[in-house]
């Protein structure tokens, strides 16, 4: 040690080549984006270049680019006649539905923050979540406003009032957001376990969209499934940068417990591109790895995050998919809007390695950042680990 007086956590654990390769190469990610436009913007943006063709499928029921334009301005221009406006908060309490897009695209139209409910979950967590971010308004169903928990927020119910919002413009409206305005209010578990909101902005989400949009070759002919939950983060980055690639979202049924039925509702729907709970691709893999099913031929991407990935079902995956499907592990705390960053295996043949290791006992990596992020891994003292090492 050149100083025999320098504390531990001064010390450099990185060669000089080394600390250039994590902290300088690794995180050349800037990369050029619309930083001063908004969700909803881009949008409208796309809704001219291709107002015929479908944007969100139901079983039977779909909307088109252009209905589906039409029908948020006319919910914008309600809400805004209610006050909602920038930073206004918005809650979202729906089941999975063609008007759950509708009532989210609206409220980011009319300059409003949405905060997505969970219709499973509790009702004190409901009204927690409801006071904590005063929310103003709340979307709903009929169905469901009886059964939500007492609140101060205005009640519109899409379905049984829809007659009446829809005497409204459908003309796109403006609204003074700005891309530095909340896009968005979601509530995680919190280190506590009491809910915590995170507040993310147009230009984070904008900035999360377009760069999946790119990483992944987004197209319009893309049919993408929407599974999350929208009080899962995961699910603007199932529906945002769909929507701003022209490509359709086709909401997923209730079902999916049942694999054989999700397997043949891949296949009809001719989804092209999954983003599935890593706990629910593990399970889906299993039952794959004993039957005799294939993934369907219209799928070219999966995407799993939300837990580690287990080197042993990706083994599984890789005997029984091979490459034929393009697969990815990205990771990100809600806090950096969705994804941080994606991590994509090298196309290999069986029994090959990921760096040396055999498949079934490595740990599957986090990847690298996506555009304009950049990540440390740190020890406790605050320092640059060695490649390969935890922090």
């Amino acid at each position: 040690m050149d100083n025999p007086k320098q504390h531990q956590s001064e010390s450099p654990l990185l060669m000089e080549t080394e600390r250039q390769l994590l902290l300088v190469e690794w995180n050349k990610t800037t990369t050029d984006y619309p930083k001063n436009q908004c969700l909803h913007q881009l949008f409208e943006a796309q809704v001219e270049r291709t107002p015929d063709a479908v944007a969100v499928v139901l079983k039977e029921q779909h909307l088109t680019y252009r209905e589906l334009n039409a029908r948020a301005n006319q919910l914008a221009h309600y809400l805004q006649a209610l006050g909602v406006g920038p930073e206004v908060p918005v809650g979202i309490c729906m089941e999975r539905s063609l008007e759950m897009i509708v009532g989210l695209l609206s409220v980011l139209k009319a300059g409003g923050a949405y905060v997505p409910l969970d219709p499973s979950y509790p009702q004190e967590r409901l009204a927690f979540m409801m006071q904590d971010s005063q929310v103003k308004v709340l979307l709903t169903q009929e169905r469901l406003r009886v059964w939500m928990p007492r609140h101060t927020a205005q009640v519109v119910s899409l379905d049984a009032g829809w007659e009446v919002i829809a005497q409204e413009s459908k003309a796109n409206q403006v609204s003074g957001v700005t891309a530095e305005n909340l896009a968005y209010v979601i509530y995680t578990s919190g280190s506590t376990g009491r809910p915590k909101g995170v507040l993310i902005t147009h230009r984070a989400v904008v900035n999360d969209s377009l760069a999946f949009k790119e990483h992944f070759d987004l197209q319009a002919k893309d049919r993408i499934l929407q599974f999350a939950s929208i009080s899962f983060d995961v699910a603007a980055e199932e529906i945002f940068p769909s929507l701003l690639s022209g490509a359709s979202i086709v909401l997923r049924p209730d079902q999916v417990t049942d694999f054989f039925y999700f397997s043949h509702f891949l296949e009809k729907e001719r989804l092209t591109i999954l983003n599935l709970p890593t706990s629910y691709w593990h399970l889906w893999v299993s039952q794959l790895s004993q039957s005799t099913a294939l993934i369907p031929s219209s799928i070219r991407l999966v995407v799993v995050g939300g837990e580690k990935a287990s080197p042993e079902r990706f083994a599984l995956w890789r005997k029984r998919v091979g490459n034929s499907v393009r697969w990815a592990n990205a990771y990100g705390p809600t806090e950096a809007t969705i994804t941080a960053t994606i991590y994509e295996p090298p196309t290999i043949n069986r029994g090959a390695t990921i760096d040396g290791e055999d498949l079934e006992t490595c740990t599957i990596p986090i990847g690298r950042p996506i555009a304009n992020v950049q990540v440390y891994v740190l020890d406790r003292f605050l320092q640059p680990v060695p490649i390969g090492e935890p922090g």
